[in-house]
């Protein structure tokens, strides 16, 4: 796979989807320079795999990000700001998220609900907020250069018991929907986080507007 982009930053990243795009985005054949790992509690032992992952690939840098955490988030900017030197952000992948047991109508809560949409919705709004400007400027310095590679995009990822569910990507003034449908039960996580990274790096900005799925078929709006 060529390479996907020069900086990436992948929120949630110490478990299941998030540590395994890590994992694959670190062994590529050409590497992104900068991988800027996030999680909310880095330092603790759920955050052990991811440092220990780190310690081995000096690309990967683990920043404490709490997406429902405004000074946490603004903390984690700075970070990226004053490692990536005067350049831009590349790809931000919004992995971050929760998911609640399923619960029956009757049982269920407005403080049960407004935990998931804080965290799956307005959490990932302000984590992207945040980092516009570093990904605006990423798009400027691609424009200015002529490198197609290194085009700014946010994406958004969402899993469903340990399945990957959707994944919603928009470049900086391209709109480009990208969902992945459900993976077939037989999918480990590995082979889906490599199909969605072998799709993500096909799309162009002829996608735009557009729903694909996990082979990049388009899926009706």
């Amino acid at each position: 796979m060529a390479v996907l982009a020069r900086s990436i930053l992948v929120t949630g990243s110490n478990r299941g989807i998030g540590l395994e795009l890590v994992k694959q985005l670190v062994e590529m054949s050409d590497p992104p320079e900068h991988i800027f790992a996030t999680c909310r509690d880095p330092d603790g032992p759920r955050g052990r795999a991811l440092h220990d992952l780190a310690d081995k690939h000096p690309s990967i840098h683990v920043v404490q990000l709490d997406t429902c955490k405004p000074s946490s988030i603004k903390a984690a900017v700075a970070k990226v700001t004053e490692q990536l030197k005067g350049s831009g952000l590349n790809l931000l992948i919004n992995n971050a998220g929760i998911v609640k047991p399923f619960t029956a109508l009757e049982s269920e809560t407005p403080e049960g609900m407004l935990e998931v949409y804080k965290t799956n919705v307005v959490g990932t709004m302000m984590v992207s907020q945040a980092f516009l400007p570093l990904l605006r400027k990423a798009s400027h310095e691609s424009s200015q250069k002529g490198m197609s590679c290194s085009k700014a995009a946010i994406v958004n990822l969402s899993s469903e018991c340990g399945s990957i569910t959707n994944l919603l990507a928009w470049e900086i003034a391209h709109i480009l929907n990208y969902r992945c449908s459900k993976m077939p039960a037989t999918m480990t996580v590995e082979e889906g986080v490599q199909k969605i990274l072998d799709t993500l790096s096909q799309l162009s900005e002829k996608d735009s507007g557009t729903f694909v799925d996990l082979e990049g078929k388009v899926l009706p709006w």
